[in-house]
């Protein structure tokens, strides 16, 4: 499946400190904004994500839509939302792409680029 430039996706994170109880683990939040450059209607379908702590430790996360949404993205229109990991470290890495269906049918994966979780200041 190819990729595509077109779609344009944006990462913001953020360290929930009082969220777990457990000292051993480590929440975090992420509110994805997804913007369609392109000149048709986009559908995402499914999601891809490839989550890293700081021991190395992988874990893949797919399926169908985001937060039980299958959003349609009009052209120069975004759609957004918020959802979160938690890691058995206090940094960690996520990446992973969507796979996208523009209106005349064709899919492709809009890649969402390698992005920290870190507690903040435990990296200097």
């Amino acid at each position: 499946m190819k990729q595509d430039n077109k779609v344009d996706i944006t990462v913001q994170t953020q360290y929930l400190k009082n969220q777990i109880p457990d000292k051993n683990k480590y929440a975090f939040a992420y509110k994805i904004i997804i913007h369609n450059n392109g000149q048709q209607s986009v559908q995402l379908i499914n999601r891809y994500w490839l989550i890293t702590d700081g021991n190395g430790k992988k874990t893949e996360v797919q399926g169908p839509g985001v937060i039980g949404e299958q959003p349609y993205i009009q052209p120069d229109d975004s759609f957004y939302y918020t959802s979160g990991a938690v890691l058995d470290t206090p940094v960690g890495t996520m990446q992973g792409y969507y796979e996208m269906q523009r209106e005349d049918g064709e899919r492709f994966q809009a890649p969402i680029n390698i992005f920290s979780l870190a507690v903040p200041n435990v990296l200097n």
